[in-house]
């Protein structure tokens, strides 16, 4: 690893007095030493030349913006309580106009050759077939559901939301590190992060001419009219929510009032003659569109988990008739489990004809045996991951772990292999943080929100930048200590 530098600034005072400039991973900020890249110019100079206490007057008045909204997360497992304000971080990331391309470009292939995949995955199976995808690494995932296969979706149209995790290489290359397909979840924590930027650096957000993402809401709800039964010209959505205990629920309530739909829980849901209907202080009102929020496995007690209280009786048999879509489609998570998402790359070269434009990080499946072997003899230098678990849970950062930890991991590795993958550890992005009244770096990566309604495929320019906060973390997940902050997305200035 290169040896830490000291950050040389204008004055003794500056706020950069405690940032480390380290050439082992990238630097989003500075391209050198003291030496900020052209694109962080702008707020480079506003640091330095603004004073101490009124960026902390602005962080004070961003953290209680956050606070008066309510804008929470919940975390499981803590004694101490469970909700929390989630935590923003003041300092905007900033990409050009020109990186940005080419990650629309890239999340565009992926998302259609993933659907390509699902719906060929659940009717004719050609990709098994030609053994691009082993059928194994398939019907052993948890989240593949038979219920679905030879079931006709809107517009065949399997993933309606899209949340793709991002990180960069050292030498600045963006690559894959998960899709998330089931019900991504953050993307409030943009649209918010956005709104309260604008008021606390409002000349700087003018003078850099930042691509717009307040649109989201409205490209939601268009993209959901848009996969709506057939012969339904006004369609109800409702956004179907496991309720106010779940940790996203601030996200729910907040989508369904920016989109002017309705939220509902299951009970609120009732089904007959294969139609699905909302109570209403009227009466009962037919749902044409859900944008469901919870897992499939609560989503109907007759067709999946008998014990959920969450989901509705007879919703799979209204959606099997065609009476009701819902958004994203069940079964989705068979093309997010991280062993699958090995075979990517292979999948978007079977149906697209195309190299990805995005790679995958280097994985490898515990499930081969020559694979797990490496793995095995590795765990210190290697990130495993369980191939369903998320939120930062179920994981084993090598470099981080102890001898007691990477021995249980091996234990649980032998005993179900299909269950793990493993990832060289990656020295993650770092983007200037607002920490203790000065400016250090901390490591990111970025969720960008994908949206496709079958025939176009939409992404707001941006995304949610998620931070380790944590002093040398490597995990940016909210549930283990990490927060977000503001994607800023330049306008390009070429004519």
């Amino acid at each position: 690893m290169a040896p830490k530098q000291e950050i040389v600034t204008r004055s003794g005072s500056s706020p950069f007095r405690n940032y480390a400039f380290d050439s082992s991973y990238y630097d989003e900020m500075f391209e050198a030493p003291g030496v900020p890249r052209r694109h962080y110019q702008a707020l480079y100079d506003l640091l330095l030349d603004m004073p101490g206490e009124e960026f902390r007057r602005r962080k004070q008045a961003a953290d209680l913006s956050f606070l008066h909204q309510g804008i929470t997360f919940t975390v499981y497992g803590r004694e101490e309580g469970t909700e929390r304000i989630f935590p923003n971080d003041l300092l905007p990331r900033i990409l050009t106009d020109q990186e940005w391309r080419r990650l629309e470009k890239g999340l565009t292939q992926r998302i259609l050759a993933l659907n390509l995949f699902l719906s060929d995955l659940y009717h004719e199976g050609k990709i098994l077939a030609d053994g691009v995808v082993p059928r194994e690494i398939v019907y052993t995932c948890k989240h593949f559901r038979r219920q679905m296969r030879g079931l006709r979706v809107p517009k065949n149209t399997y993933i309606t939301v899209v949340g793709t995790d991002l990180i960069r290489y050292p030498n600045g290359e963006f690559v894959v590190l998960e899709d998330n397909l089931r019900v991504p979840s953050g993307v409030s924590y943009m649209l918010t992060s956005r709104e309260v930027m604008k008021k606390v650096f409002p000349v700087l957000f003018r003078e850099c001419n930042v691509l717009p993402i307040e649109q989201y809401p409205q490209t939601l709800l268009a993209t959901l009219r848009a996969l709506a039964p057939p012969g339904r010209a006004e369609p109800v959505i409702a956004l179907l929510t496991p309720g106010v205990y779940n940790s996203a629920y601030f996200e729910h309530a907040y989508l369904a009032r920016q989109m002017g739909i309705h939220l509902v829980e299951g009970r609120d849901l009732l089904v007959h003659n294969n139609l699905v209907y909302m109570r209403t202080t009227t009466g009962l009102q037919r749902v044409d569109v859900i944008y469901r929020r919870i897992d499939d496995d609560f989503i109907d007690p007759l067709a999946f988990r008998a014990d959920s209280a969450l989901g509705v009786a007879g919703l799979f048999n209204c959606y099997r008739a065609g009476n009701v879509t819902l958004c994203n489609a069940l079964g989705t998570g068979v093309a997010d489990d991280k062993a699958i998402y090995a075979y990517v790359p292979k999948v978007i070269r079977y149906y697209l004809d195309q190299d990805p434009i995005l790679p995958n990080v280097e994985t490898y499946l515990c499930s081969e045996e020559k694979e797990r072997a490496h793995v095995l003899a590795n765990l210190d230098k290697l990130v495993v991951k369980a191939v369903g678990e998320s939120g930062g849970y179920g994981m084993l950062i090598g470099p981080h772990s102890t001898q007691a930890e990477r021995a249980e991991f091996a234990k649980r590795i032998e005993a179900d292999p299909r269950n793990y993958i493993a990832q060289p550890t990656i020295q993650l992005s770092a983007a200037p943080c607002y920490i203790d009244g000065g400016v250090e770096p901390r490591h990111v990566d970025l969720r960008p929100y994908i949206l496709f309604d079958g025939d176009r495929v939409h992404i707001v320019p941006g995304g949610l930048t998620r931070v380790a906060l944590r002093k040398g973390s490597l995990v940016v997940n909210s549930s283990q200590g990490g927060g977000s902050k503001d994607t800023w997305v330049l306008e390009s200035t070429e004519s």
